[in-house]
């Protein structure tokens, strides 16, 4: 957060720094990098969710679009247009932190080292410096910094413009391209500014450590959108470095993915200008073969060459002393802000800590104070219910004590009053009893006689039919 802080700051006192900011999806196209289109039309066919579209932009003003990969970490095409050929060039590479953390608070390309440890993610969806270090291969441009001067050069050190290219073949491919840009397209365009650039890669399965994709091919297709204008494709294969090949746009079109469709309106196909576009393709020949490509521009860059370099020896020196100058000054401008930013985080920090140990202290204070004023009225309160409860318990202590006491003399005078009665009342039930038992024996005593009685008589009447005779009975 430091250096972010320390960075936007530096922004704010140079304007010179690259702003490149991804393109939300609510907007059209490119936004304000539509300009680099025919009729503000980008490319179609480009539809891959690992597809992001960058604004490349530089003090504040477009310079040219790309569509990056984060699947390979490569851009897929950079569209541009030629502004003027360039007469030095200083490297100063950048990177795109919201294509790794969409909500950090970085809006605009910055120096690697600058965000290191304060984008989350960094390196996830783009390629960084680390991973052409030790690779073998270089970072070549797509829209190469050759075709442009000042703030469009300066604004193509991206590694969101990037991809991995041998030494020979970033040579060879900026090169090539800058010919066939300076030699063949513009002197046969009209209308220069309504000459627009595509350059792309094709990605490979080969990767630099395991990440980033070695391209197939480089392409370049070119449409100038103007009376007798024309189209133009051009393809370099990476295991030739020294191949050129030409095609038309729509042969070019097939080689890349499904539906694409790079220019709106095959960039006028029915009212191009074949004789024009004989001329580019022979011009193209020519650079291929290694033929000087006579132009106008070209016989006038001849005269002016000397007076260049003339120029260039007498201000050389100038001016790398004040391009050192300003970088001495804009080092001492970052460590003023860095040492203030420093003392500013000490002091904030000491006074922070303060005032959070006062606020703990006085909150524990109070809180011990509240609760020692809450359990005052509770404690009051259980106090005065165990004493009630206390003396009710003593009552009924004193209850039970007494009629334990009173129940001794109560139960035996109740005893002894109840004894007459119960032994009244018990004379007719003694008395019913006897007569009853008296009864019950003599009726015992008859029934005994009655039965002896009865035995006799049966036993009598059993001997006379025994031994009496039954004639004796008849005389």
């Amino acid at each position: 957060m430091k250096t972010s802080i320390a960075f936007l700051l530096c922004i704010s006192v140079f304007p010179g720094f690259s702003q490149g900011r991804v393109v939300r999806e609510d907007e059209t196209g490119f936004a304000e990098c539509n300009m680099f289109f025919p009729g503000q039309v980008p490319p179609e066919g480009f539809t891959e969710p690992f597809h992001v579209k960058i604004c490349q932009q530089y003090n504040k003003e477009p310079r040219f679009a790309t569509l990056y990969s984060t699947k390979d970490k490569i851009p897929l095409y950079s569209a541009f247009k030629f502004t003027k050929p360039a007469q030095s060039e200083e490297e100063n590479w950048l990177v795109e932190p919201q294509i790794d953390d969409p909500e950090n608070d970085l809006h605009e390309m910055v120096h690697e080292a600058d965000i290191t440890g304060t984008v989350a993610n960094l390196g996830a969806n783009q390629a960084l410096t680390s991973d052409y270090v030790g690779s073998g291969y270089e970072r070549g441009l797509l829209n190469p910094s050759l075709l442009h001067e000042e703030d469009f050069q300066m604004a193509t050190y991206t590694l969101t413009n990037a991809v991995p290219l041998s030494p020979a073949l970033s040579k060879t491919w900026h090169r090539d391209i800058r010919k066939v840009v300076e030699q063949a397209l513009i002197p046969h365009c009209s209308k220069k500014d309504h000459l627009y650039l595509l350059a792309g890669a094709i990605p490979s399965s080969v990767r630099v450590k395991g990440k980033v994709s070695v391209p197939e091919s480089l392409w370049l297709a070119a449409c100038c959108d103007a009376p007798e204008g024309w189209s133009l494709g051009l393809v370099k294969k990476v295991n030739d470095e020294n191949s050129l090949v030409d095609l038309t746009v729509g042969e070019l079109e097939k080689q890349l993915l499904a539906e694409v469709h790079l220019f709106k309106g095959d960039c006028g196909k029915d009212k191009q200008n074949q004789e024009k576009r004989e001329a580019v393709l022979q011009a193209v020949s020519q650079i291929r073969s290694g033929e000087q490509v006579e132009t106008t521009d070209n016989q006038e860059t001849k005269d002016s060459g000397w007076v260049r370099k003339v120029a260039g020896i007498i201000a050389t020196p100038f001016i790398k002393l004040l391009e050192l100058l300003i970088y001495v000054f804009v080092e001492l401008v970052k460590f003023v802000f860095y040492f203030l930013w420093l003392v500013v985080k000490r002091v904030c920090g000491t006074v922070l800590d303060g005032l959070y140990s006062l606020w703990s202290g006085l909150v524990s204070y109070l809180k011990a104070i509240s609760m020692v004023l809450i359990s005052i009225p509770y404690d009051l309160g259980r106090v005065i219910v165990n004493i009630f409860l206390g003396f009710l318990q003593i009552v009924q202590d004193v209850v039970s004590l007494t009629y334990r006491i009173l129940s001794v003399p109560v139960g035996f005078v109740l005893h002894l009053a109840a004894f007459p009665y119960y032994s009244i009342c018990a004379i007719p039930s003694v008395l019913k009893d006897i007569a009853t038992g008296i009864g019950g024996t003599f009726s015992l005593v008859i029934n005994a006689t009655v039965a002896v009685l009865h035995g006799f008589y049966y036993l009598a009447a059993h001997i006379v039919k025994r031994f009496v005779p039954k004639g004796s009975s008849d005389d």
